[in-house]
């Protein structure tokens, strides 16, 4: 009988390509393989990842090496060294959350009148985390919005401010309380299933100065930040600021988050839908994910249109060029129907 780890590095090879578009998403697919810097997610092309072949030996699936360095491994190696992770009860809850599998976190003995605690980075965590938030309005995050040309905050209940979320650097050390952007992650029922974080300065001015200011936890692939209840018509996008951005353009436009190039490309689409605008960044990722995405639309009757900005992602556009130009661009993208739809008068 296979070892646990074994097994999970069985599932893990079986969604290869899925596992290097999360973890490795500097690199990207040539042939039968992802190409990418190291297993630390640098961009580059010295490491290579198998994405297909036998669950074992040397040509299995998710088998890497690194010419430069001549490492290998295999993607429980990747989950470790990109998410910067020690022990391998951390690595393999990772992983488990990634395949959106249970926890294996020992029984705890709590007294009667104790609230269990939630094992950390666990869907659990990630929902009371966001129910400690407050709403945006008159914070730092407001404030944070506001500075990259983003409003209407009283639209944005998926959104919430917490004063002082834990933030724990990758490389180790002293584990600090910084002012945060919460983002409720639900699925296509409305189960919040993970809470992202973008740690800002104490002001919301921007971002906070620390090495990753932004950080999922809970279950991410398919699920996303939505802003809206979808129908007929959809947006999705990367970032919340790119959403966001086209959001402040089209207030009334039903939109989502899927947070990276790789959920965006998983992306599942709710009932009823017919077109589907796919807010593209301009870099390779963005060009992957939505080359990806807009076939597995056209499979089950769906239009997807793709729409590109001028500059980085939509967000820089909107900062540059302003409001009104963005809204006129978007104008001569969408439908006839849906500018008139959701277009401001």
């Amino acid at each position: 009988m296979p070892s646990p780890a074994t097994e999970l590095s069985h599932q893990l090879a079986r969604n290869a390509e899925t596992v290097c578009r999360h973890y490795l998403s500097n690199g990207r697919k040539q042939g039968h393989y992802w190409l990418v810097g190291d297993a630390q997610n640098n961009p580059g092309r010295s490491m290579y990842v198998r994405l297909s072949g036998p669950l074992s030996g040397t040509r299995a699936a998710g088998k890497w090496t690194d010419a430069a360095t001549g490492e290998h491994g295999d993607l429980l190696d990747v989950i470790r060294e990109s998410c910067g992770l020690v022990d391998f009860k951390d690595v393999a809850d990772e992983a488990r959350r990634f395949l959106s599998l249970p926890l294996l976190d020992p029984p705890r003995q709590h007294s009667p009148h104790s609230r269990p605690s939630a094992a950390t980075g666990s869907q659990e965590a990630a929902r009371r985390l966001f129910a400690m938030g407050v709403p945006i309005r008159a914070t730092p995050v407001e404030n944070y919005l506001r500075g990259r040309g983003i409003g209407t905050a009283d639209r944005m209940p998926s959104l919430r401010f917490h004063s002082a979320c834990f933030y724990r650097p990758e490389a180790g050390g002293s584990v600090a309380r910084l002012p945060a952007m919460l983002a409720a992650i639900t699925d296509l029922e409305g189960r919040h299933t993970g809470t992202h974080r973008t740690w800002l300065r104490p002001d919301g001015s921007a971002k906070a100065d620390i090495d990753t200011p932004r950080r999922a936890m809970g279950a991410l692939l398919g699920n996303a930040v939505r802003f809206g209840v979808p129908a007929d018509v959809l947006v999705a996008g990367e970032g919340i600021e790119t959403v966001l951005s086209v959001r402040s353009a089209l207030p009334e436009i039903p939109a989502l988050a899927a947070l990276s190039s790789g959920h965006l490309a998983a992306t599942r689409f709710p009932a009823g839908l017919q077109r589907l605008y796919v807010l593209r960044d301009r870099d390779p990722a963005g060009a992957a994910a939505s080359d990806r995405l807009q076939p597995r639309a056209a499979e089950i009757g769906i239009e997807a249109v793709t729409l590109t900005p001028r500059l980085g992602d939509f967000n820089d556009d909107l900062r540059r060029y302003g409001l009104a130009a963005l809204r006129a661009r978007l104008r001569l993208r969408l439908h006839a129907e849906d500018a008139e739809r959701f277009m401001p008068v």
